[in-house]
């Protein structure tokens, strides 16, 4: 074991530790810490009743339980572990700071012990394709790869196995980023657009947080940057290490771009390699080109050009990303719930290339909408709104100049029962239809993926 990783643990002992939030990535840490003798309580606002055999795993691997509403009054702890989902600059956090508690999150510790070579990946879209096509390409290429993050893996439990032979990569959301000061060896920004601001308030906050996994790199580092978002272009001057940029716009002097015949280079030292044709890969549109081009500008010195083409051949996607549900009477059911903001959907929409049928609207992020307007009045025939963001999405629809109420139909659903049977009735052989929420899922479902999933059944129980 690394000696990091050994002292870690042995700090540990016998120290309190509160983890706030049960989720995916907490629980297995819950356990991991009560295993090596810290004393762990797990915090949340649901109740036990609703935690259900949760509640009854963690007690039976000796952690304390503190629920309700007022989970995150009077933590006694040493050591206090957020989940992403907690603001990092939440005044009850802050509070603990003061009194001079440790508040810190998986993803702080792990790299800050981890003994192999890592990759990250962040972004406002494509974060969780581009994290796991790096992954994939790395283990067609015969690496052991460690996969996690906000992808909803928890890693920091596996990291008693890792060696410095093996490689590491994790999705990181802004989140979980905001109050990291490390870096990964490998950092892969896609893309910068407004999300989240319900909670960051400001783009600047949301930004920042962003530069976080380029910040704490050194000279010996590599950074990932979209040449074609002004964004991410404009980070350039701020890489401490090796910059690679991709494109598919233009040439690139280190890294990956795709020409206007679709062709794809990679750029290594001067070198300019050709690596397939964009119709090579299994996943079809621009967004599904450029999650390519980051990940081969990521492990250019890792992988083959053979290794490449094999994983976009045969890659399928993963779930809730523009994913294929079912065929039903010459119709095409595609579920993109983790479209949850509008650049997403323009992505998935300009992917079908075709007049659709889609699904929108959910809890709202206070994300501005407009942008989508010019979008669906071109790409979608009938929209179905459902959800608090239904009359944003709507008002940026009919407020753009594009629009032309013989060409759109715009309905109203109550629930998404009862929008996939609306959709369905108005979907004629050859239709596609999605559902592109462009919001949140919260105000009715506990995650994209819920909502997905809810999507998924109601679709296959058509008939």
């Amino acid at each position: 074991m690394d000696s990091r990783v050994q002292r870690f643990f042995e700090n540990i002992r016998g120290k309190k530790i509160a983890l706030i939030g049960i989720a995916r990535t907490n629980l297995p840490l819950c356990e991991l810490f009560a295993k090596k003798g810290a004393y762990v309580t797990a915090c949340d606002r649901k109740s036990r009743e609703q935690l259900g055999e949760t509640a009854d795993f963690l007690e039976q691997n000796g952690v304390t339980l503190k629920l309700g509403e007022h989970y995150m009054d009077d933590i006694d702890a040493d050591i206090i572990f957020r989940s992403p989902g907690i603001y990092y600059n939440d005044a009850k956090l802050t509070g603990y700071r003061k009194k001079g508690v440790v508040v810190t999150s998986e993803m702080e510790v792990f790299f800050r012990i981890c003994p192999c070579r890592t990759y990250a990946v962040t972004g406002s879209d494509g974060k969780t394709t581009s994290t796991t096509v790096i992954a994939k390409l790395l283990e067609h290429s015969g690496k052991k790869v460690f996969l996690g993050g906000n992808i909803g893996l928890a890693i920091l439990p596996f990291i008693e196995e890792m060696t410095a032979d093996d490689y590491a990569v994790v999705e990181l959301s802004s989140f979980q980023l905001i109050s990291m000061r490390e870096s990964p060896d490998v950092a892969v920004i896609t893309n910068v657009s407004p999300n989240h601001l319900d909670v960051h308030g400001t783009m600047d906050e949301y930004v920042q947080s962003k530069l976080n996994i380029l910040l704490h790199q050194s000279a010996f580092s590599r950074t990932v940057l979209n040449l074609d978002n002004e964004i991410t272009a404009g980070m350039r001057d701020l890489v401490r290490g090796r910059l690679c940029c991709f494109s598919r716009k233009q040439k690139v002097d280190s890294g990956a771009y795709c020409d206007a015949n679709g062709d794809i280079y990679r750029v290594m030292d001067g070198k300019t390699e050709f690596v397939m044709n964009r119709s090579d890969i299994k996943l079809p549109g621009d967004h599904h080109v450029e999650n390519y081009l980051d990940a081969i500008s990521a492990v250019y010195d890792e992988v083959s050009v053979d290794d490449i083409v094999q994983v976009a051949k045969t890659f399928g996607g993963v779930e809730h990303r523009t994913e294929f549900v079912r065929e039903l009477h010459g119709v095409k059911y595609y579920n993109d719930s983790i479209a949850t903001s509008p650049t997403r959907v323009i992505a998935g929409l300009k992917a079908f290339g075709t007049r659709c049928i889609i699904i929108a609207g959910g809890y709202d992020k206070h994300i501005p909408m407009e942008p989508l307007g010019p979008f669906i009045n071109q790409y979608v025939k009938t929209l179905i709104l459902t959800g608090d963001t239904s009359e944003k999405i709507e008002a940026a629809v009919k407020n753009d100049p594009s629009y032309n109420p013989q060409n759109i139909e715009i309905v109203r659903a109550d629930d998404m029962a009862q929008a996939v049977q609306i959709a369905a009735e108005k979907a004629r052989p050859g239709d596609i239809v999605a559902l592109e929420p462009a919001s949140a899922g919260f105000d009715r479902y506990k995650d994209f993926e819920e909502r997905g999933r809810h999507f998924k059944t109601l679709v296959e129980s058509l008939q």
